[in-house]
Formats: C-alpha cells, sequence, structure tokens
C-alpha cells in the first residue's frame, strides 16, 4: 500500500498485474486503451482509491474498481487485491474467450500448411476451371 494515497496510473496498471512492463502501460494509456474515471487521461496522473478503470487489450476490455494503491510489482494473489472488477465486466469478457475457444475448436483455419502434393491438387483443380 502507498502511504501518500495516490500511485501514478502507469504503475498502478503494472503492479495490478494487466500490463508485463512499464512502458506497454504508458503506450496503452497514450493510445487511449485506458480510460479513468470514464476519460482519456495521462500516464502521470495519480490514481486514487475508488476510482473506476477501463482497460482495453486486444479485443479484451476490463471494468475495475481501484481496491487498493501499490507501486510496486508483487505476485498475482497481491495484484488481484488491488482492484475489483464488475460483473458485466467477467460475463463480457468470458463471452470473447468462449467464442475464440469454439473457433478454434470447429477449426476456422487451416491445421498446417499445404504440402507439395496439396499444392499440386491446388494446382491441378484451379487449371481445370478456367
Amino acid at each position: 500500500m502507498d502511504p501518500e494515497g495516490a500511485v501514478r496510473l502507469d504503475k498502478w496498471l503494472w503492479a495490478a498485474r494487466f500490463f508485463k512492463t512499464r512502458q506497454l502501460a504508458v503506450q496503452a494509456i497514450n493510445g487511449g486503451k485506458v480510460h479513468l474515471n470514464g476519460q482519456r487521461t495521462k500516464p502521470g496522473r495519480e490514481v486514487r482509491i475508488g476510482a473506476k478503470l477501463e482497460i482495453h487489450k486486444d479485443e479484451l476490455t476490463w471494468v475495475v474498481e481501484v481496491l487498493g494503491l501499490s507501486a510496486r510489482r508483487g505476485p498475482a494473489t497481491e495484484a488481484q487485491e488491488l482492484y475489483q472488477e464488475t460483473a458485466e465486466s467477467i460475463e463480457r469478457r468470458e463471452e470473447i474467450l468462449q467464442q475464440r475457444r469454439l473457433q478454434r475448436a470447429t477449426g476456422a483455419q487451416p491445421a498446417a500448411r499445404p504440402t507439395k502434393r496439396d499444392r499440386r491438387l491446388i494446382h491441378r483443380f484451379r487449371q481445370g476451371t478456367d
């Protein structure tokens, strides 16, 4: 816990393990991927207990309330105690992750590159349709 009652946003995101490095946190903040209390912000902005954060990474979104402050990166169990995610945010993320799993399971993408034999068959098929 920070005795001052406030921590830089980029440090907090790094300590809460949303980003692997502070530089990645800074890039996300500057890119508009992190909103503090519903507004875009800067990396040096101070986060206080009770603040609402909206964090976007890839297609995933976290909506969290700050419960604790830390300027150092500790174990994952400590990091999870720094915030509480909203129920709607958890549901949306689980739904997106489930859709990803289904896409992989249905084989939407080929398992591997075509072999030499497969390519020859593809070329023969295409040339026969001209």
